[in-house]
Order: C-alpha cells, then structure tokens, then sequence
C-alpha cells in the first residue's frame, strides 16, 4: 500500500506525543468543512465528533497517516479525538481564536459555521489526500442520524479498536486503528508518524 508523506504544517502542543504537533487550525478546518457538505448548516456535537474520528481512520487506511495529530481514547459513546474533543468543549484557551476563526461556541449541542461567507477555499490546511478522506466519511456516514452513527461506532464489529471504557475513557494508541484498518507493519508505521510530528514540530520551533 503506498503511503502519502506529505505533511500539513502544524503547531507545537504539549502532551503526550499523539499531541505534540496538534494543529488546531487544521482541525478546525476539519469540522468547517464537513459544516459546509452539510450545507453550511451546524453539525450535532456527536456527528462532527464521529466523523473527525472516522476521517482519521480512512486517512489511515488510505495513506498511512491521520489527518488530526493527536490522541485519542474510547468513551462511553465511541471513540473520540481528546484534544478537538476539547476544543468543541470550549476547554482550550491556546490557539481558542484561531478555532473562533471557523466555528463558533457550542451551543445546543450544536457547532456552527464562524461566519457564512466561509467557503473551501479558506480551508488552506486540507491536503487533497485530506479531503478526499473527508469526502469519502461524509458519503458514508453525512446524512445518519446521530444516534445510529454513535451506535455503529461504538460496535466493535465495525470499530474493533473501540473498547467499552465504563464511566471513564480509554487511550486509543495509533498502531492500534492501524492494525483495525490492516496497515502493514502498524507498529513502524505509527513510529513513523510520531517522527514526522516530532520533526515537524522541531521546525515549527526554529
């Protein structure tokens, strides 16, 4: 399977390395676009949570690496990105007006557009390997209803590296989704990974 090793630029972040080069630019630009196949109309929390996820996963699957740089964990309604998890949440004040640039608060367990004259065009960190992932996750998955897209996730037929966490969460370590998707190799491919972020984020840096 040939992967793609075109990196987005990304931001230095503390945390564990999954998040060490989160780009939150890009990940805002991740859930604008899906708002935008959703016709500019805000996104349910959960559906734009799912689908962020599942885009990563396709990426994957694809070309060898996510599309988000950053950790993820099994909760109690499937698998999540923990750090625009976080952001959603309006738990992150660092690069907060960045992300106020494409989406606005969540409110009603909704999350919107910043602006209506938002287009694709003004989403200049989606690689074409990118959304392509996005496109092929929104046919699937775009038009479900919320609840089916949570019971679907959290199944582990379908998403075998989902574990039931209980009340908490569970660390989702990338070799494992890479494994669920058959990449070969997904222990080296996930190393690989970690390097391009940890390099990236070295040249961020200077």
């Amino acid at each position: 399977m040939p992967y793609d090793a075109f990196r987005n630029p990304v931001q230095l972040a503390p945390g564990p390395w999954e998040n060490v080069a989160y780009n939150v630019k890009k990940s805002a630009q991740t859930i604008a676009y899906l708002a935008l196949k959703n016709g500019g109309k805000p996104l349910p929390v959960l559906t734009a949570v799912k689908l962020v996820y599942l885009a990563d996963r396709e990426s994957i699957a694809r070309h060898g690496f996510p599309i988000q740089d950053e950790g993820r964990v099994s909760m109690k309604h499937g698998p999540v990105n923990s750090k625009t998890y976080s952001y959603i949440n309006g738990e992150e004040e660092t690069g907060a007006a960045i992300w106020a640039e494409y989406l606005r608060d969540r409110e009603d367990h909704m999350i919107a557009l910043a602006r209506a004259d938002l287009t694709a065009s003004d989403l200049d960190e989606l690689s074409e390997a990118d959304l392509d992932a996005l496109n092929a996750v929104w046919d699937q998955f775009g038009q479900w209803d919320r609840w089916t897209l949570v019971k679907w996730t959290h199944d582990p037929k379908n998403l075998p590296e989902w574990e039931d966490p209980g009340p908490s969460s569970i660390p989702i370590p990338l070799h494992r989704i890479m494994q669920a998707v058959q990449v070969p190799n997904a222990v080296d491919q996930a190393a690989l990974v970690r390097d391009f972020d940890r390099i990236d984020s070295l040249f961020r840096s200077l």
